[in-house]
């Protein structure tokens, strides 16, 4: 499977149209459904796109079938492990294993697990070992607690972000000290938003 990377907000559509079409008739659509409900010319362009999120990670093909597609994340909420730097976050080879999880527990759903470690998070709640559910997305508002990248390093905090350009991102445990980024000085991109954990087995 390709590296996942974000998709575009067409290719974001057809996905949840896709979704949506499992969820209410048991079956994916044809590419010819698929171009009726977006006014595609023909189902060449539906194929098309088909053929992006199966590149991009998102959907699976089934050869020999009109309706050969599946959800990447029918499989499971993937468990992210040590992230290469500059590669995607959701890329084949960071999973370590998928969580039989329903996605859509979470608002907004989860794309991907992270496990905790260390306490920099328990005052929030978060504990080492915790699986972390986040929903992926590069935008994030003050006082959300992120998933960010810094430079080649992946960390879970709250965001500030100051006047003056600078971002703070703030430990939930007194005994951590803040990690200040100057965005001119060092590389920081938002992979996503907790929006809950799993602990023992249950989500939370």
């Amino acid at each position: 499977m390709a590296s996942e990377s974000v998709l575009t907000r067409r290719q974001q559509e057809i996905l949840d149209f896709i979704r949506e079409a499992i969820e209410a008739n048991g079956m994916p659509p044809t590419r010819a459904e698929i171009a009726h409900a977006f006014n595609f010319a023909s189902p060449n362009a539906a194929e098309s796109h088909i053929k992006a999120l199966v590149q991009k990670g998102a959907l699976l093909l089934e050869a020999g079938s009109a309706r050969g597609l599946r959800l990447v994340e029918s499989l499971g909420i993937p468990l992210i492990g040590r992230v290469a730097a500059g590669a995607p976050i959701l890329a084949q080879e960071h999973i370590q294993s998928r969580h039989q999880v329903d996605p859509a527990l979470f608002t907004p759903r989860a794309d991907f697990l992270l496990q905790v470690r260390g306490a920099s998070m328990i005052d929030a709640g978060i504990f080492d070992g915790d699986l972390l559910a986040v929903h992926r997305t590069h935008e994030a508002r003050d006082g959300q607690i992120v998933v960010a990248r810094v430079d080649d390093d992946v960390t879970v905090k709250r965001l500030k972000r100051h006047r003056d350009g600078i971002v703070e991102l703030i430990a939930e445990n007194r005994d951590y000290a803040p990690i200040l980024v100057d965005p001119e000085r060092s590389q920081l991109t938002i992979e996503g938003i907790a929006v809950g954990l799993i602990r023992d087995g249950f989500p939370r």
